[in-house]
């Protein structure tokens, strides 16, 4: 998003306080929705003494680990840096914002559930495309960034259940 469109974007939600805190919502739901849903998924498998947790651990945790450090070194600015703009969302990071971190995470743990319990993994990939807006319009992450997190996140979750 160019300043001008983010700043009307900002404008918009600012217009009426529900709109942030509606926002704040959605992002909080998405993220703690793709960690529940990981958390739950670990645990049923480990009462089961299904083989495949590991896989699944493995998959999202050392991708996870690989994005960070990746992110790390490219350590690219963040829309409110560039633009100086105060985000919508709380943050006050700087750099690290390609590729983004929360997208890359529930794409990863949606697209690994696709294996195992495929309704769960669909509405995870779902919700991942909700964050994906909320960091874009809340002006913590740019397209690009939101994009190859998810592009990521799906490949590494694909990658990891078909070796």
């Amino acid at each position: 998003m160019q300043k001008e469109q983010l700043e009307r974007t900002f404008a918009w939600f600012r217009a009426r306080p529900g709109r942030i805190a509606a926002l704040k919502c959605a992002n909080a739901v998405c993220t703690g929705a793709a960690y529940a849903a990981f958390c739950a998924e670990v645990a049923v498998r480990l009462a089961r003494r299904d083989g495949v947790v590991l896989r699944l651990v493995l998959t999202c945790g050392v991708s996870f680990v690989l994005l960070s450090l990746v992110r790390a070194l490219l350590d690219r600015p963040r829309p409110y840096e560039v633009y100086g703009l105060p985000p919508l969302l709380p943050k006050d990071t700087r750099g690290k914002s390609f590729p983004s971190r929360h997208v890359f995470s529930i794409c990863v743990i949606g697209t690994s559930l696709l294996y195992l319990t495929p309704w769960l993994g669909v509405v995870l990939l779902a919700l991942g495309a909700v964050l994906a807006v909320c960091r874009v319009v809340s002006g913590v992450h740019f397209e690009r960034d939101v994009l190859v997190g998810a592009a990521l996140g799906i490949l590494s979750g694909m990658i990891g259940f078909s070796i």
